[in-house]
């Protein structure tokens, strides 16, 4: 049986070519105006997953992974 991506994970993060997942922040899709624009431009960054959740989402993605 073929393995089958998780697509909810596949939507919300990526493989960098060194093998490191990205995500993008949450909070930014509306309530804008409520937001200060420190906390708007601190959303604006991105991130990489932390060691101890790698292997679950590598788990959901088995066809990004280049590991």
């Amino acid at each position: 049986m073929k393995i089958k991506t998780k697509k909810a994970a596949a939507k919300r993060f990526s493989f960098t070519a060194t093998g490191k997942i990205k995500f993008k922040r949450a909070g930014k899709r509306h309530n804008m105006g409520n937001k200060s624009s420190k906390r708007k431009l601190a959303l604006r960054s991105g991130g990489y997953l932390f060691d101890g959740d790698i292997k679950h989402i590598e788990k959901c993605l088995p066809n990004g992974s280049t590991r």
